[in-house]
């Protein structure tokens, strides 16, 4: 009898594990907040990965204004971004990017892009509207999958005993600005992002 295979997901969690378990041992006691950057390999959204990292209490002394400490605190764009894994459908993860098409292929999702076996020309026909409702739908699934990849991680302890304790992952992508509260507060315990919120819904009142 064989082993059952992983689903997307459970393929994540565990190789996010691995991630969180390779961050430099150096760092940890400065890390404040995990990242989660999503995004997409040329736009396309059925090559969707998410970049795992963090952000130190080193880069935010950095970056802090005395007029607002928060937004160095909990605006990604003043955090570190580049050098982390990532996992999805990237080259650098062959085994998601399998279970990714899969998983697309089977909740009616995948598209092919004619131009791909024409004339070796890329993108899409933003005239088809097919592709643009399943690229949204693809976008969506992939947003859902990585705040469950949070909860997960939370759920099962990994963060608190790789890390030495609870901390909250800011799930954002830079597409979609603004959606990174709701996605946030979705992947984390309340206590953990308490501060987050309060920073975020201040910005939207001023």
């Amino acid at each position: 009898m064989t082993d059952r295979r992983d689903t997307f997901a459970e393929h994540l969690a565990r190789a996010a594990t691995g991630v969180l378990e390779r961050f430099p041992a150096g760092l940890r006691p400065e890390i404040y907040a995990l990242s989660f950057r999503i995004w997409r390999v040329d736009g396309d959204e059925r090559r969707p990965y998410v970049a795992i990292g963090y952000n130190t209490e080193t880069q935010y002394a950095a970056e802090r204004r005395p007029e607002d400490p928060g937004e160095a605190r909990w605006n990604y764009a003043c955090w570190l971004l580049d050098g982390f894994e990532t996992l999805g459908s990237v080259p650098e993860d062959p085994v998601g990017s399998a279970l990714h098409q899969e998983e697309a292929r089977a909740a009616g999702l995948w598209f092919e892009d004619p131009d791909e076996e024409g004339d070796g020309g890329g993108g899409f026909d933003d005239d088809d509207d097919e592709i643009d409702v399943k690229s949204d739908l693809l976008r969506s699934h992939f947003y859902d999958t990585c705040v469950g990849l949070a909860r997960t991680l939370h759920a099962e302890g990994h963060i608190e005993r790789l890390l030495g304790r609870p901390l909250p992952v800011v799930v954002f992508d830079m597409d979609c600005p603004g959606w990174e509260v709701e996605a946030t507060e979705a992947a984390n315990p309340p206590g953990l992002v308490r501060e987050f919120l309060a920073w975020q819904r201040a910005q939207v009142v001023t």
